[in-house]
């Protein structure tokens, strides 16, 4: 159906979709309902490896997956009301390309990988970090479906915190996700609600790294570095939610709390 109508646009929960056809801002031509695709609804391991279900729920991935992708379940908790959890999918969120994502930040911390699928291509795996191109633009073709995410399990520590005007029914200011594997020595980021795209604060993964190596600890000082690289790796504007300069600052606050949160539990 999907290779036959590449104009009609996928649903799953509709808690994005609905919202814009409730305000006119969007008529497709045709909608295609994929919440009877039962295989979209399944998690399994793979490997090292879970993969998820484009239809997979914010609530199930709290009540199922929390234990195996900590950092996931985390940003579902912040997604709007238990209504919108109980409807809303991961691949919706990924579907929508959104940098205000939550589903996003997370999964781009811990290296995910997006499985799209189409009838004359098969499956490919994008990496999360190419998956997003812009403001609600991503990698996939016309004829493609978003499949599962490959998200690999976690190592250690993962975090996340937003901040907004309010705790729910609300879009991220700004949003950071971090992923510690302090057996290998690797760490993850995720800036969301502060670029074009979800971000990966590079600078601050590299010199985290290095304190890991170092084997000195994660003190005050390196928490503060740390907080900075990531201000600095946003790419904010000002908009009605909040400023260039609010989003950074706000950033900052988040990294800090969140690398004390983690080397707090891997203690």
């Amino acid at each position: 159906m999907r290779a036959e109508r590449p104009d009609a646009v996928p649903i799953a929960g509709g808690t994005d979709l609905m919202v814009e056809l409730n305000f006119d801002r969007r008529r497709p031509p045709a909608v295609l309902d994929l919440t009877r695709v039962s295989e979209l609804t399944r998690w399994e391991p793979d490997g090292g490896w879970l993969r998820v279900g484009a239809g997979v729920t914010y609530a199930r991935v709290i009540a199922e997956l929390g234990d195996r992708l900590p950092g996931l379940a985390l940003a579902s908790r912040t997604v709007g009301s238990p209504q919108i959890r109980n409807r809303g999918t991961v691949g919706g969120n990924l579907g929508t390309g959104s940098p205000a994502g939550d589903a996003l930040p997370p999964l781009l911390a811990a290296g995910a990988e997006v499985e799209v699928a189409s009838r004359a291509g098969g499956l490919r795996r994008i990496p999360m970090v190419d998956f997003c191109l812009g403001p609600k633009r991503t990698a996939l073709r016309p004829d493609e479906l978003i499949a599962a995410v490959r998200v690999p399990a976690a190592a250690g520590p993962q975090q996340f915190a937003k901040v907004g005007t309010r705790n729910a029914m609300v879009i991220a200011v700004a949003s950071f996700a971090l992923d510690l594997d302090l057996e290998r020595g690797r760490v993850g980021t995720g800036i969301g609600s502060a670029g074009p795209t979800p971000l990966r604060a590079r600078a601050a993964e590299r010199f985290l790294e290095g304190v890991l190596a170092e084997g000195v600890g994660v003190t005050t000082a390196v928490i503060a570095r740390f907080a900075e690289l990531v201000a600095e790796a946003a790419q904010p504007i000002d908009d009605v939610r909040g400023t260039a300069g609010y989003r950074r600052h706000a950033l900052g606050v988040l990294a800090r709390r969140t690398l004390a949160w983690a080397w707090a539990g891997a203690r």
